[in-house]
């Protein structure tokens, strides 16, 4: 009885001491909402670009909401552009400043900024960058700037694009644990790794391939800015010609080494301040709250912009999910919206489950049969990432997308060796012939495997007859671009794959040419849960983060890479249209 009174006292006792930390939360948001968030812009200002959290498309921010910042731990590349293009025509932001160290983006939304900064500077105002460190892909956007600038003891890292894929036959074999893997496409090696210990010399040739389209993309724009050719810079990487300040100077990577007060005097002569005078520095997060009540499109007719990032997962879908439900429920939305006049789906995905992406390309035809529905991809738009947008009226890309990878496995775990290793034996019962199908501890039968490949094959034929479809071509000549292939957006654009190479915006001035419609807002959709309400939905998902941390902490990063990997494939289900590797850059 004892026990159970100081229990109860124990409980009673948390759930007061939560209620007081939660109320005096509210206070300190109610406070920090009461006031005027929006920083004063002075003359004369100069805008600083340091984007220091990954970046993601589209975050779902809620400007009207208090706590739409908490939790926050992503910025929207929707808001980074739209804040630049504001401040092309600012009278009060004279130039920008980039001082950008280790970028978390993608390739694709690294070159959109570039971009937006390169048609920040036909406004006449100056960008200047500079960096103690340049890793690539900085210096790649960086290069856009008028003047680039290094520290006298710093680094600049030019030297071609590479990529690494884990193998984990061996690991396999020594604990026990294999995938059992059923596939078609002669690309298809997200599967390759469980399967041999070396890369085939098909996944090498489509990899090399594809390297080399998003280098090539890179160095010609790095050329132009830089007023360089392409092949001496290709020389430059070879010869590791950036890897010192004064070498970095004398190939014309850079303009000068120079100590960041050198820097400044710079930027104030630019900016035509006073040496005496401090520089008003804006920081992008500051500028893009500003920014954001300043509407570039305008107009009663609206284009919807229909955001799907992520994974391909059975369900609803959030931020990082892409969910039949959330994203099925958002087109609903905007065809039935009579303002909406076309409707730009961005896919940002890697691929995922094959029913998820096979139901989202049906919702994709109902909506097209009343407005037009144009797709722009993204870093990554591969296997069920463009299973969902083959059905769209155009296809646009970014140079440096991934795409394609027109093909499925599955995989299964199996632990068989695992369990006589340790003394595991596991004994079926059913009622018919086939009612026990599979075990995690049986080896697998010939039976199951053969169902399972029919699926896989059956799927597959699928994803054929939704791109010959949607891209006007026979399946054969479909099956010809497929079997797991990946390709850049400029290959892709060759091959017919995309209509297209552009940005969202160009998706979107597309969207309203096919609705005839000249003058236009933007309606966002879908509208996410802010990350404070997530967190108060599952508070425990704050713990969660911390124990990801610790164990990141202790096992390194690219032990605890190798561990999400590993993780994530364990968790696969049903038949995956995924993208064949996974593709670290560097």
């Amino acid at each position: 009885m004892k026990f159970l009174r100081n229990l109860l006292a124990a409980i009673i006792g948390c759930l007061i001491a939560f209620g007081v930390l939660f109320g005096m939360f509210l206070i300190f948001a109610a406070l920090l909402g009461s006031e005027d968030g929006e920083k004063t812009i002075k003359s004369n200002s100069v805008l600083e670009i340091q984007i220091q959290n990954p970046v993601q498309d589209y975050v779902g921010r809620d400007e009207s909401d208090p706590f739409a910042g908490l939790f926050q731990q992503a910025q929207g590349l929707n808001e980074i552009i739209h804040a630049i293009k504001v401040a092309k025509n600012d009278s009060k932001i004279k130039g920008i400043s980039i001082n950008n160290n280790f970028i978390i983006a993608g390739l694709s939304q690294t070159q959109a900024i570039r971009n937006a900064l390169e048609d920040f500077k036909t406004s006449g105002k100056f960008i200047y960058a500079y960096a103690d460190i340049y890793v690539q892909k900085d210096f790649y956007l960086a290069s856009v700037a008028d003047s680039l600038f290094l520290n006298e003891v710093g680094s600049l890292d030019f030297k071609g694009l590479s990529s690494e894929v884990l193998f984990y036959k061996d690991l396999q074999e020594k604990t026990g644990i294999k995938m059992e893997v059923i596939r078609h496409g002669k690309y298809k090696s997200a599967v390759e790794p469980y399967l041999t210990n070396e890369m085939s010399e098909a996944n090498r040739t489509q990899i090399k391939e594809l390297l080399n389209s998003l280098w090539g993309s890179m160095v010609d724009e790095i050329a132009v800015s830089r007023n360089m050719s392409s092949e001496n810079l290709n020389v430059i990487a070879d010869t590791l010609g950036g890897r010192m300040p004064q070498l970095a100077k004398e190939s014309g990577l850079i303009d000068d080494v120079l100590f960041f007060d050198q820097y400044e005097h710079k930027l104030k002569n630019a900016a035509k301040i006073a040496i005496e005078e401090d520089i008003n520095y804006v920081s992008l997060e500051d500028y893009i709250d500003t920014a954001n009540k300043t509407k570039l499109y305008k107009g009663d007719d609206k284009i919807a912009v229909i955001y799907a990032q992520g994974e391909i997962l059975y369900g609803e879908g959030g931020p990082d999910i892409i969910g039949q439900g959330i994203i099925n429920s958002s087109l609903k939305k905007a065809r039935e919206d009579d303002a909406v006049k076309a409707i730009v789906l961005r896919v940002n995905s890697p691929g995922g489950s094959a029913l998820t992406s096979d139901i989202i390309w049906r919702e994709i035809e109902l909506t097209k049969a009343i407005k037009p529905v144009v797709v722009s991809m993204g870093d990554v738009a591969a296997s069920g990432g463009y299973y969902i947008a083959v059905g769209a009226d155009k296809i646009f890309a970014e140079p440096t997308t991934i795409t394609g990878s027109i093909g499925v496995f599955g995989t299964i775990p199996n632990a068989t060796e695992l369990a006589e290793n340790i003394g595991i034996n596991a004994e079926q019962v059913g009622t018919n012939k086939n009612s026990v199908d599979y075990s995690l501890f049986e080896p697998m039968t010939d039976g199951f495997r053969n169902m399972m490949q029919e699926s896989v094959e059956g799927t597959y034929s699928t994803f054929l007859e939704r791109v010959a479809e949607g891209r006007k071509i026979t399946v054969a000549e479909a099956d010809s671009m497929a079997q797991g292939r990946v390709w850049s957006g400029v290959d892709a654009k060759n091959l017919g794959l995309v209509d297209e190479l552009g940005s969202l915006d160009d998706a979107i001035k597309g969207a309203a040419e096919l609705a005839d419609v000249a003058s236009y807002g933007i309606k966002i959709f879908p509208k996410y849960k802010s990350g404070f309400e997530r967190f108060m939905e599952d508070y425990g998902g704050a713990s969660s983060k911390i124990k990801q941390d610790f164990i990141r902490e202790e096992l390194g990063l690219e032990a605890y890479s190798i561990l999400k990997e590993v993780k994530a494939a364990m968790g696969q289900e049903g038949v995956q249209a995924r993208v064949p590797f996974v593709l670290s850059i560097k």
